[in-house]
């Protein structure tokens, strides 16, 4: 029986993270493979800890992360937060199709890699978040990230101790689904709306719901 329902956020909830990275080479000037050369550059200065993975584990600063790639980029990057979110919009039918989930009595759960400097811009795009999401663990402020398996942990405990096979678990990136997988979840792994509800539905039939 599927007892609860675990979300990523972006590129799930919101529209393809993607856009957003696009409209910041267009803005900005700076392509993506110099942006790619600058996080090789930084992680290889630093230990070898790729700057990404450690601003989403709340190990560095949003302005510490930006400040490193610019030292890589030798220019300033101007305003990558603010053009970011100004084109990264909520996918309402799946928030709608998360709020459903919820009324069918499944405990739900958002499980996010995220900043911590962002958490109230994000939180804006989902503005009812809390009405829908009893649990919300956010990468920036429990030092661990997807697909580490201990967060997938964290978020079970935080369910009150939810087994994994009990969970359905959806995300648009193949590594986060696989070590779900890999946790004992049930997996739908992201691509487009329709085929995501779909798919999650045919698990629930197939499973059942047990609610609460």
């Amino acid at each position: 029986m599927i007892r609860a329902v675990i979300s990523d956020f972006g590129g799930v909830l919101t529209t393809p993270l993607l856009d957003s990275f696009i409209a910041y080479q267009r803005e900005s000037g700076i392509a993506f493979e110099d942006l790619g050369a600058a996080l090789a550059g930084a992680a290889a200065a630093h230990g070898g800890e790729h700057p990404l993975f450690a601003l989403e584990k709340g190990e560095i600063t949003e302005a510490e992360f930006i400040g490193r790639l610019e030292e890589q980029l030798g220019r300033k990057m101007g305003s990558f937060r603010e053009t970011y979110f100004a084109h990264l919009h909520p996918n309402q039918r799946m928030i709608d199709f998360m709020r459903e989930l919820k009324g069918r009595g499944l405990r739900m759960a958002l499980l996010t890699n995220n900043v911590r400097e962002w958490e109230p811009h994000w939180r804006a795009k989902l503005p009812d978040i809390d009405e829908i999401f009893e649990v919300v663990v956010d990468s920036a402020f429990v030092g661990m990230r997807k697909p580490e398996r201990r967060i997938y942990e964290l978020t079970l405990e935080r369910l009150d101790g939810v087994p994994a096979g009990d969970c359905l678990f959806l995300d648009d990136i193949d590594a986060n689904c696989e070590a779900a997988a890999e946790v004992g979840m049930q997996v739908v792994r992201f691509e487009d709306n329709d085929r995501a509800i779909a798919d999650i539905d045919a698990i629930l039939d197939r499973e059942g719901v047990q609610a609460g």
